[in-house]
């Protein structure tokens, strides 16, 4: 099911007891934009958008302050959100909201995507000679000034090393769903604050995968524009396609590209791009994204929908399970890499509870965050990951937790990938702990991964959504053999999926130990042995 505003259609009224929306309109229809098809090159405002500007400058308090401080606009690619960004950012530079010694930022991922809407702003300025002779354009400092009041825009990027010490009164967010981290957002958001009056206005695109600061904002706004969340300052301006729309469907394009009513983006364009996603699932995956936003995971071939996984994130209870009986999975890494040992239990209904413990060098945490594209700093502060310090992961502190797991529950089995185990394995085994091989072929996995798909998939899969955990199974891709057998695979060298490779061991062993069974004989396996 599609969602967007509902009052962006429906012809409500407006709050706009001051005028400041009224105000707002005028202003942006002044200015021109050398893409314009109006006479003079007026700037062009649908009336949608007319309806955005009032109802982030309109509603007010009754002392005349904006209610609006943070404006989530997720909008699908053409639907010239970045025009509309450019123009807002002007009416702070130049406008009647304008600040005497006023900072206006334009701020993206890189200095390329950051530029863009700088370059928008510029071009808008120079199809008036009368404004080009009232403002400093300082191209090389990516600075735009203006004399008279001393406010400045300037663009700004999360590559370009500390951005702190800013004091801005507009920021405008652009591709959020690209950050890597959350560095130079956090940098914009504190320095708002300082500002009586500032608006951030974040437009973005759908991205993928929940690790990111652009899924934690967009989120929020979600619920504030459901209703789940009740704040006068959030103004969410969510259009996007449930994962389940028919993407093929050109009323649902409509629903989320308010745009197509006036001619953008091009609906041909569109069309032929759907007809070459039929035939590669890439470009499918890419237009879902881009032109539907619909939220995607980060394996654009994922092994289970993150919607059926999320059904397992009832809270898991250790205490309740100390003394019953349990197996674990153990997938210890390299350099790079996590390591994960998981912990699976049976239920009373034929399902499975889990739970990890993951390990990683301490040594340059924040740059495998950036790297990664996830939060390890704050995994590792929550608990969530264990940083073990030099640079590489401490394989003593991963037998200790070992150790400690099986003084705790009644171990049945730990099952270790003899690759980089070895000496690991031995020391365990020769305390009379149930360490044991289970190699990570074809062979061995391809059924622990069909025994973990059914638990999941059948809503047998309790993990307690932890979040690292989460982002494992979310970069998992699938090879498959020509019997249908499954294997996992990171879909990117970056992506970590060693907690699911572990889950995937230990739930496996579980399975066949409660039964008494192999794995094997759980499940029909292939049967023209393909695998060898």
């Amino acid at each position: 099911m599609t969602s967007s505003p509902s009052w962006i259609s429906d012809g409500s009224e407006i709050p706009d007891p001051f005028g400041y929306g009224e105000r707002a309109v005028e202003f942006l229809r002044f200015l021109r934009h050398p893409k314009s098809k109006s006479p003079n090159r007026q700037f062009e405002l649908p009336d949608w958008q007319e309806r955005i500007v009032r109802k982030i400058y309109g509603p007010c308090r009754e002392d005349g302050r904006r209610l609006a401080r943070t404006v989530v606009m997720l909008l699908p690619r053409g639907n010239r959100k970045t025009s509309l960004g450019a123009a807002l950012a002007l009416l702070h530079t130049i406008g009647p909201e304008r600040v005497d010694g006023g900072q206006v930022l334009c701020s993206a991922s890189d200095r390329k995507q950051a530029r863009i809407a700088y370059e928008e702003a510029t071009g808008i300025l120079q199809q008036d000679s009368r404004i080009v002779a009232k403002m400093g354009f300082q191209d090389y400092k990516n600075r735009i000034v203006h004399p008279k009041s001393g406010s400045v825009l300037e663009a700004i990027s999360a590559d370009a090393g500390t951005q702190h010490g800013r004091t801005p009164t507009f920021a405008l967010v652009d591709e959020l769903h690209a950050w890597k981290n959350r560095e130079l957002w956090d940098v914009i958001r504190t320095g708002l604050v300082k500002v009586p009056g500032s608006l951030m206005v974040v437009i973005t695109t759908a991205g993928r995968g929940q690790e990111n600061i652009a899924w934690d904002i967009v989120d929020y706004a979600r619920k504030v524009q459901s209703g789940d969340i009740e704040d006068p300052s959030n103004l969410p301006i969510i259009f996007e396609t449930a994962k389940d729309d028919d993407w093929l469907d050109e009323d649902v394009w409509r629903a989320v590209n308010p745009g197509l009513a006036n001619g953008f983006p091009d609906i041909d364009g569109l069309r032929a791009l759907a007809r070459e996603g039929k035939n590669r699932p890439g470009d499918r995956e890419a237009f879902r994204q881009l032109h539907l936003n619909v939220w995607l995971d980060h394996s654009a071939d994922p092994f289970v929908d993150m919607e059926i996984y999320d059904r397992g994130a009832t809270p898991v209870d250790l205490d309740a399970l100390d003394g019953r009986p349990c197996w674990l999975g153990v997938d210890l890494s390299s350099n790079r890499d996590l390591t994960a040992v998981v912990a699976a239990w049976q239920d009373d209904d034929d399902g499975f509870i889990v739970h990890p413990w993951f390990f990683c060098p301490a040594d340059n945490l924040r740059a495998r965050a950036e790297l990664d594209g996830v939060p390890y700093t704050t995994w590792a502060e929550d608990k969530h990951i264990h940083a073990t310090p030099g640079n590489v992961v401490d394989f003593r502190r991963v037998e200790e937790t070992i150790r400690e797991l099986c003084e705790r529950f009644e171990v049945r089995e730990i099952a270790f990938d003899p690759h980089l185990a070895r000496n690991m394995l031995n020391n365990l085994l020769e305390d009379g702990l149930p360490a044991v091989e289970m190699r990570q072929g074809w062979v061995t996995m391809a059924p622990a991964v069909k025994e973990l798909e059914r638990a999941i998939v059948g809503g047998k899969f309790q993990h307690g959504g932890h979040p690292v955990l989460r982002w494992n199974f979310s970069n998992i891709s699938v090879d498959t053999d020509k019997a249908g057998n499954r294997m996992f695979h990171k879909g990117k060298s970056r992506d970590r999926i060693d907690g699911a490779v572990a889950a995937a061991m230990a739930v496996a062993r579980a399975a066949a130990g409660e039964s008494g069974r192999s794995v094997y004989e759980t499940e029909k396996w292939s049967e023209d042995l393909s695998y060898f």
